[in-house]
């Protein structure tokens, strides 16, 4: 059945894509709301509830590459929807709780299996599906929703769990993920070929033909093939650092950091904010560059930066200005990475495994991500300060901007004038 907007039709599986990704970064972002109005309401301790925040980040990132396959295998669209589905049960069924573990099953297991089919991989698949070019925009839009999903919804939910009311924010998630199913059945095509189109700015040169549908098992399968090369230990290498340096450390532990140096919260949060605003137009930004530069060049900049910000925040004054200039360079590059490590995945395992791999390359982000959670909060017990745990992460992001600098055989990448 064809479809309105003919060939530029991508642009509304675009639009789609980036509404389930809104979503579920709106879902995963909501256990930091949570928190306090769940110790007042049930008493549970503060470690419990944290648990399931981290078993619900780890599912996410742990289910991407199977979800990839199921994509493949199973449909998109049906995964789409699975994924969806299950936000919605989790959240809404969370409203009859009574026990930490119908907390544990609902916002950590069920939210974080639902949330690993509405993740990166998604887009990676969608961009690889529906563009022939301007891959890296397309893809730099969609990884920005995570930082609009943010800016939207947290001052949201911050307001809505006032006096203690999670209900209402367990009711307004699980209500957005219900809402994006009908978007999904009715404007998803399953691949451009459903309704009549090929690829965006497909050519001859870069059609191709359609693969045959792949084993559910091929996630494992690829993964097998894939750590005999070493690109993807470095891809995967550097991606930890990327969770490392980013929602590990500064999105679990700033607010707290900056209250160390007389920061209000409220002021921290408002600093949270605005590093996602410059991140939205800073993944865009790297997008479009991906699409006309060297991907490793890229990586190698955005990685330098970030560990040397980290490195100077503990030596900044804390006051607005300088809080300020760290918001912009460091919200620029939050997470800038994603559009050229999936260009070098794309590069090195071809269009139709890059999107799987992608996945097992996410799960070292999320890998880095506990490490860094974890870390800094045993460092700041021990030592009494945060200042050893952001040098610690600096260093390992200036870490990966040589080992990327030095490895071997650089990419060549034939530049696209989009």
């Amino acid at each position: 059945m064809r479809r309105p907007f003919g060939p530029n039709y991508a642009y509304v599986v675009i639009g789609v894509t980036f509404l389930a990704l809104l979503v579920s970064a709106g879902l995963r972002s909501a256990p930091g709301v949570l928190i306090q109005p769940l110790e007042a309401n049930f008493g549970w301790d503060r470690a419990i509830i944290s648990a399931t925040a981290a078993v619900g980040i780890f599912l996410y990132g742990l289910v991407g590459p199977f979800a990839a396959a199921l994509m493949q295998s199973f449909g998109l669209k049906r995964t789409l929807l699975g994924g969806l589905i299950l936000m919605t049960g989790a959240t809404l069924g969370s409203l009859g709780m009574t026990e930490p573990w119908h907390y544990l099953l609902s916002w950590g297991v069920i939210s974080g299996i639902g949330c690993g089919a509405v993740a990166p991989v998604l887009g990676a698949t969608v961009v690889n599906r529906w563009f022939a070019s301007r891959q890296g925009l397309m893809m730099g839009i969609l990884t920005a929703s995570t930082a609009t999903g943010a800016l939207i919804f947290l001052p949201l939910m911050a307001w809505l769990a006032e006096n203690g009311a999670w209900k209402s924010v367990a009711i307004f998630v699980g209500l957005l993920a219900a809402g994006t199913i009908p978007f999904v059945m009715l404007l998803m095509p399953e691949r451009p070929e459903s309704i009549g189109l090929s690829r965006w700015d497909e050519t001859a040169a870069t059609a191709r033909p359609r693969p045959a549908p792949p084993s559910p098992f091929v996630a494992l399968t690829a993964l097998r093939d894939a750590v005999r090369v070493p690109m993807f230990w470095l891809l995967f290498g550097t991606f930890l650092v990327c969770g490392l340096t980013t929602n590990g450390l500064i999105g679990t532990h700033l607010i707290a950091y900056c209250g160390d140096r007389g920061i209000a919260p409220v002021q921290a949060a408002g600093l949270l904010s605005l590093m996602g605003l410059f991140d939205l137009l800073g993944t865009t930004a790297s997008g479009w560059l991906t699409d006309r530069y060297d991907p490793k060049k890229l990586l190698v900049i955005y990685y330098g930066f970030r560990g040397l910000s980290l490195l100077a925040l503990p030596y900044i004054d804390f006051t607005a200005t300088s809080l300020t200039l760290f918001a912009l360079i460091y919200g620029l590059d939050w997470v800038a990475t994603v559009p050229p490590t999936l260009k070098l995945a794309n590069i090195s395992f071809g269009e139709v495994k890059a999107p799987i791999l992608f996945g097992w390359i996410a799960v070292g982000h999320q890998i880095g991500a506990a490490i860094a959670a974890f870390g800094a909060g045993l460092i700041r017990e021990e030592a009494g300060s945060y200042t050893m745990a952001f040098l610690i992460a600096g260093l390992f992001g200036v870490l990966a901007a040589m080992a990327l600098a030095i490895s071997a055989r650089p990419s060549k990448i034939a530049i696209q004038t989009a």
